[in-house]
């Protein structure tokens, strides 16, 4: 109970932190790029754009440190076993399109760029942030896979000649 609770209020912590980082750099680069884009009405920073930006950092940081606890596991046991590797690789393919399909449809011009990457660098940072994080799960897979191969291995052949000898005695 104390460690769910523990790890609960680091992760709040860690979230206010970033948030606190992420959102006045993201003001500042907003304020920049509007200034030598197009100029643009005074409301265009309204208050239901702004909550769209903060849901998505929200959502980028969640879904950032929801990779974490599986990788932390996989390392502490030095397994993958109960992890479903489908379920992995189908979020990469997903994220990998996700991501791709907001890079595709960027704009033309050099100038609209910046302003569109600054609006879909949340979902950016998501999508491609945790296909890195799954990276590294699939690294845990291939090498965790070959450990436990050959650790399976050497308990059997541990075991048995142990059981043997003690019913020949």
């Amino acid at each position: 109970g104390s460690k769910s609770l523990k790890n609960f209020c680091v992760t709040w912590i860690i979230v206010w932190i970033a948030l606190g980082v992420i959102l006045p750099c993201q003001l500042l680069l907003r304020i920049q790029a509007q200034s030598t884009v197009i100029e643009r009405s005074n409301n265009s920073l309204g208050m239901v754009e702004m909550s769209g930006f903060i849901c998505g950092y929200i959502s980028c940081v969640f879904y950032l440190g929801s990779r974490f606890p599986q990788l932390y596991k996989n390392f502490q046991r030095r397994s993958t076993e109960g992890t479903s590797y489908l379920l992995f690789a189908l979020a990469m393919m997903g994220n990998c399109t996700y991501g791709l399909s907001l890079v595709l449809k960027m704009p033309a011009t050099a100038s609209f760029r910046t302003l569109y990457f600054l609006h879909h660098l949340p979902w950016l940072i998501g999508s491609f942030g945790v296909l890195f994080l799954d990276i590294f799960v699939t690294a845990q897979f291939i090498l965790y896979r070959r450990h436990e191969a050959r650790q399976s291995g050497v308990v059997v052949l541990e075991v048995e000649p142990l059981l043997v000898n003690e019913e020949a005695a």
